[in-house]
């Protein structure tokens, strides 16, 4: 599936007001950002989520932080290491 197809307009339907509209883009790069930060996480320590490895290093739960977006502030959860080695990459 394309993503544009996911904008199709029975979805844009849900939203009543531009406000509707902004608060779902503010969530919803949010959430992209948050994946992306344990994509990089995952790639960082050598193995995904909720597996197992002798990398030598883990995950180490989450710290919080607040960045600047085109839709305003966000308050996002960091992934952190075990051994504080890693350093987050997105752009």
């Amino acid at each position: 599936m394309k993503k544009e197809d996911l904008l199709n307009s029975d979805f844009l339907k849900h939203f009543k007001n531009g406000e509707e509209l902004n608060d779902f883009l503010h969530q919803l790069q949010k959430s992209g950002v948050e994946q992306i930060l344990e994509g990089e996480l995952d790639a960082h320590v050598g193995y995904e989520k909720h597996a197992t490895s002798d990398s030598g290093n883990a995950r180490n739960g989450h710290t919080s932080k607040k960045i600047r977006t085109m839709y305003g502030e966000l308050q996002i959860k960091v992934p952190r290491d075990r051994q504080g080695t890693y350093n987050p990459m997105i752009q």
